[in-house]
């Protein structure tokens, strides 16, 4: 590995640690990276999958304060996104890599679609007491970041949006304590799928490292960006995301 190769990797970890402590999609920055460098597809998932961990333990480590009051909810929510994520990496191991990514642009559509339309539909559903109890979510929330974790654990691209998305729509709270959830859950969703890929896959462990350095870095200077947006903004930072995510995976 060239010294080149190895500074690019670290660069797109930062990008990377920054992007899913404000959204998610970091993916997006460290996946292309290293296909550019020649590794295999699923091996460059199953490897950055692994080296976004770090990055999204600083992060929620960040998101403490924006954490509070949420204990309920959060194991709640965790569990759902642990199984699905469980679930999607194993389907990741045993399915050809096409086989999920074709529908990857439309979950993504669906997701920038929520984020911009999520406040308007939660005032509608309180204005007509049908809003889930804001402590955890109804069961559709449980199964709607069950499939959010899916998604994560197989492919992982955009995931920050879905969890958004489905958070925005279900649970009336404001937009960076809903993100510092949705990160959390992101977190726990990569964590599972990375023990399992430990596990079952080859792992370029170089790259993983280089990924891991660059996402610490990036996601403690991500919490402290995305608690200074204010709420607009963040969701048309986190729509803009999702459209350059959709476009580039269409």
């Amino acid at each position: 590995m060239s010294v080149w190769h190895a500074v690019a990797i670290v660069a797109a970890g930062v990008g990377a640690g920054i992007a899913n402590a404000i959204v998610g999609s970091g993916t997006l920055i460290t996946f292309p990276t290293l296909l550019a460098f020649g590794y295999a597809p699923v091996t460059a998932n199953v490897t950055n999958t692994i080296g976004l961990v770090p990055g999204n333990i600083t992060s929620m480590i960040g998101y403490r304060p924006e954490m509070a009051g949420q204990r309920e909810r959060g194991v709640r929510l965790g569990i759902a996104s642990l199984l699905g994520a469980t679930v999607g990496a194993i389907l990741l191991l045993v399915l050809p890599a096409s086989a999920f990514r074709a529908v990857v642009p439309a979950f993504i559509g669906l997701g920038v679609f929520a984020i911009l339309v999520g406040p308007y539909f939660t005032k509608w559903l309180a204005s007509r007491n049908r809003l889930p109890s804001e402590a955890a979510g109804g069961v559709g929330t449980f199964l709607g970041i069950i499939v959010c974790g899916l998604y994560g654990g197989y492919f992982g691209a955009g995931q920050g949006l879905l969890f958004i998305a489905v958070l925005g729509i279900a649970l009336a709270d404001t937009i960076h304590r809903l993100n510092a959830l949705r990160n959390m859950l992101a977190g726990m969703a990569n964590t599972i799928a990375a023990v399992v890929f430990i596990v079952s896959a080859h792992i370029a462990w170089g790259a993983a490292g280089l990924i891991a350095i660059g996402s610490i870095a990036g996601g403690w200077v991500g919490v402290h960006i995305g608690r200074r947006l204010p709420p607009t903004v963040y969701r048309l930072v986190i729509a803009a995301v999702g459209i350059v995510a959709f476009v580039k995976l269409v």
